[in-house]
């Protein structure tokens, strides 16, 4: 029988969310060893943790190599493998699994099906239309002047979400999920929504199928460049914790968690793992822009370094129905995580090019993303490469940590952000 000191975990990605996670779970007492399938170049340099070679959407090797090891909890990152029903496989497979089902994930792959789930629920959320083509969704956008968010409906990794400021652009948006296919199938359906204003914020709810438990919020900075100018990422920063929510904590909790937890209890709602929800205030009132069916990154990089509690006997309890047992403590102190990407990222990634490590001071963690560890040495494998997260007493402190520590960092066509938590951080570099 495992004693409970001698635990073994499996997470299953290779990012940033996913070294967070290592990193936290590698805490705690209960931890023996951690296995990382496919990891990356930081969790490789971790303290319990080995990386195994093992893809995503390998799921037979991946439960394979739990039985060999002899794991004792499997936490899923990433979003493709929910949706592909890693979930449903690994617990055929007799493994035990922190994470939603492909039914419970559909939260994030079926646009459409959230929607439908906060209209049965009371949520607030945009008003919108869901279109199969192109000339159908276009006349919609044309007579609703307020019809002016373009999302595909499926999966499209952090880059399916067109937030347009005319009828034209609506219209290339539309190009390329139906003529381009630039996002496959995911692009079959679009909903068009309407175009909300005001700020957003995000929270995660763990869930054990019957109670749901709040963590703390976070904002994220999806835009590439300064002044949330170019593309959408897949997220350049991140803070916590957000002012925004202190001030609509009231409202979020009336109209959005309580809801959800309620219909969870009734059994109206079924869902385990952790549920991330974007969240817009507008006109005082806490729309949900989308649902998540896993942790968010870069806003775990932020999160978990402010966790003071042990993460892993939550993750343990929401797969055993006893989340009602467990109490979170939270850091006072204010954390801020700023992404160093390739200069050319979200348009290109950078791969196999040298990264340099100076000295990371005790008020920072550094959290790998697109690394990996090449002929011994440490070399960029991706577009979001790594992030610095900073801690401090206050924003001003914690935005100082986190870039001072990114400058021990060097890597060719490194950028980042100079104005991460802008709204928070009255010095920010870039005013």
């Amino acid at each position: 029988m495992t004693k409970a000191k001698d635990l073994k975990v499996m997470i299953v990605g290779g990012g940033g969310r996913e070294h967070a996670l290592a990193w936290k779970v590698a805490e705690s007492p209960m931890v023996e060893k951690i296995f990382c399938a496919p990891g990356n170049g930081g969790t490789a340099l971790e303290t319990k943790v080995e990386n195994l070679p093992l893809a995503v959407d390998q799921f037979a090797l991946l439960s394979e190599a739990a039985l060999k090891e002899q794991v004792d909890l499997i936490v899923i990152g990433p979003d493709n493998p929910l949706a592909d029903g890693i979930v449903d496989y690994l617990e055929e497979k007799g493994h035990k699994v922190f994470g939603p089902t492909k039914e419970q994930a559909r939260l994030e792959w079926s646009k459409s099906h959230a929607k439908e789930v906060m209209r049965k629920l009371g949520i607030p959320t945009a008003r919108y239309g869901l279109f199969t083509a192109k000339e159908e969704a276009l006349a919609f956008a044309r007579h609703n002047e307020w019809a002016r968010v373009v999302k595909a409906d499926g999966l499209a990794y952090g880059k399916g979400v067109f937030v347009c400021s005319s009828l034209e652009e609506v219209e290339e948006a539309l190009n390329q999920c139906f003529a381009e296919r630039a996002f496959g199938a995911s692009g079959d359906q679009v909903i068009i929504e309407e175009r909300l204003t005001g700020e957003e914020l995000s929270i995660f709810l763990l869930m054990d199928g019957k109670t749901l438990l709040p963590m703390q919020a976070c904002q994220d900075h999806k835009r590439r460049y300064e002044e949330d100018r170019g593309p959408n990422t897949g997220g350049m920063g991140a803070y916590s914790p957000v002012p925004l929510y202190d001030r609509y904590r009231s409202e979020i909790e009336d109209q959005i968690t309580r809801p959800l937890a309620e219909a969870l209890g009734r059994g109206d709602f079924s869902y385990r793992g952790v549920l991330f929800v974007g969240i817009l205030i507008a006109d005082d009132v806490p729309y949900v822009l989308e649902f998540n069916a896993r942790f968010g990154d870069p806003e775990t990089q932020a999160l978990l370094p402010r966790l003071q509690s042990d993460l892993l006997p939550a993750l343990m309890a929401c797969c055993e129905g006893r989340l009602a047992e467990i109490e979170l403590d939270w850091t006072e102190e204010k954390s801020l995580c700023v992404v160093a990407c390739d200069d050319g990222y979200p348009a290109t990634s950078s791969k196999n090019e040298a990264i340099e490590i100076g000295t990371i001071g005790g008020d920072a963690r550094l959290f790998h993303a697109g690394t990996a560890i090449s002929d011994g040495k440490l070399a960029t494998n991706g577009g979001r490469v790594l992030a610095v997260t900073g801690l401090g007493k206050d924003f001003e402190q914690a935005s100082d940590a986190a870039y001072r520590n990114l400058e021990a960092i060097t890597f060719k066509g490194m950028d980042y952000r100079k104005d991460i938590g802008w709204r928070v951080n009255s010095k920010c570099r870039s005013k």
